[in-house]
């Protein structure tokens, strides 16, 4: 029963469904690092070198490594670290879109499983498209368009395809998505593996790597980046997609299209009753949802300074799957999720400081993220402890 201010008569804050999310996660959060917490004490007691001193160090870093400046006379200095800041957010950017990319399939009622496939996609369209106008005379602003659209495209046509298996034939998206997944994985290997011109053969040791598009000068503006975060990463491809956040957000929310895509995903019986047609709302969300996870890739890439392996056939980029909890920790909030990726990036760099600066491992940071996924997943369940909380003390009352 919804519950109301009897001063106002409207619902309290607190007690919206979007309140309860937050509190969730937040909750999920909590408990993740609580739990590092107690590992980093376990393995400071269990090994050798070290001391009490090591593991309050390993905790600052597990809260604050992305504040961390290194050592000064052998001890843990924090402050602003744009290196780190500015890392954090463009290791943050593909999070975003895969996170994106899920959270919209949710939406509709659809499990994106596929992502990682449709990364793989968007990460050939872009590279291939890049260092083909490259290396003509065409403008690098139409050059870096052309190759973020046709990573997009790619990706969404890709994403079409679970969601034609899904629309026509009622088959479930996830196994279509396992598989379109790995034949993506052999598709992309296959197509960087049969044309030498995209291999980074000028460099020693850099077998199976594609020439980074810095080479051929289609890359991301920076936007400001490089005045912020000097010394990073960090470019305008962490604002790109905050705007395709907010597009999402609005689109999903406020329009009509929006209601039909989440009418679908609520009962899509109920909505082909009402005259929405399922089938087209169906295939458009995987589209979309493809497009998204192509469009991290796009990014990712297209920062001109990272390089990609193209044996790809041998695993699946993570980024794909990351976005599974990014979206489950934002409650499939296109806003939220911005934040929720912003906070895996942070925590990767977590570990990375502990690597470099302690004698700990950087897989402690692995471990606290993946108990924050696990809770992530059952938000729902931390919801439904909140709201029956809510009914015992008002039926106290």
């Amino acid at each position: 029963m919804l519950r109301l201010d009897p001063d106002t008569g409207k619902q309290k804050w607190y007690r919206s469904d979007a309140s309860k999310s937050v509190l969730s996660a937040i909750i999920s959060i909590i408990i993740g690092m609580a739990v590092g917490t107690l590992i980093i004490v376990i393995v400071g007691l269990t090994k050798d070198g070290i001391s009490l001193k090591g593991m309050w160090e390993g905790i600052r870093l597990v809260f604050l490594g992305v504040f961390s400046t290194g050592r000064s006379e052998g001890n843990l200095t924090f402050g602003f670290n744009p290196v780190n800041m500015g890392n954090m957010l463009f290791r943050a950017t593909p999070l975003i879109m895969t996170g994106l990319s899920v959270a919209v399939a949710f939406k509709t009622g659809l499990f994106n499983i596929g992502a990682a496939g449709q990364y793989l996609m968007g990460t050939m369209g872009t590279l291939t498209v890049g260092h083909v106008l490259g290396n003509t005379d065409c403008p690098i602003v139409i050059a870096w368009l052309a190759a973020f659209l046709a990573g997009v495209v790619l990706g969404g046509l890709w994403g079409a395809i679970p969601g034609i298996f899904k629309a026509f034939l009622n088959i479930n998206e996830v196994i279509t998505c396992i598989m379109t997944n790995w034949i993506a994985a052999n598709l992309v290997t296959w197509w960087f593996d049969a044309h030498d011109i995209f291999k980074n053969a000028a460099e020693g040791g850099k077998v199976g790597y594609i020439i980074p598009l810095k080479n051929v000068g289609v890359v991301t503006p920076k936007m400001g980046m490089d005045v912020l975060f000097p010394g990073s990463q960090a470019n305008g491809g962490f604002w790109i997609a905050c705007i395709i956040a907010v597009v999402m957000y609005i689109m999903m929310t406020k329009t009509t299209f929006g209601y039909e895509l989440r009418a679908c995903g609520s009962n899509r019986h109920a909505a082909k009753y009402a005259g929405i047609n399922d089938k087209r709302n169906i295939i458009l969300s995987m589209v979309i949802s493809g497009s998204l996870a192509a469009a991290g890739a796009s990014l990712y890439y297209l920062a001109g300074n990272t390089e990609f392996f193209w044996s790809t056939y041998l695993s699946l980029p993570a980024e794909g799957f990351n976005g599974i909890p990014v979206a489950l920790l934002a409650s499939n909030n296109p806003i939220a999720v911005v934040f929720s990726g912003v906070l895996m990036s942070m925590l990767n760099i977590a570990g990375t400081q502990l690597k470099s600066l302690t004698a700990y491992n950087e897989y402690i940071a692995d471990i606290i993220i993946a108990i924050i996924v696990y809770l992530s997943a059952f938000s729902m369940f931390i919801k439904q402890f909140i709201n029956n909380r809510e009914k015992k003390k008002g039926g106290n009352k």
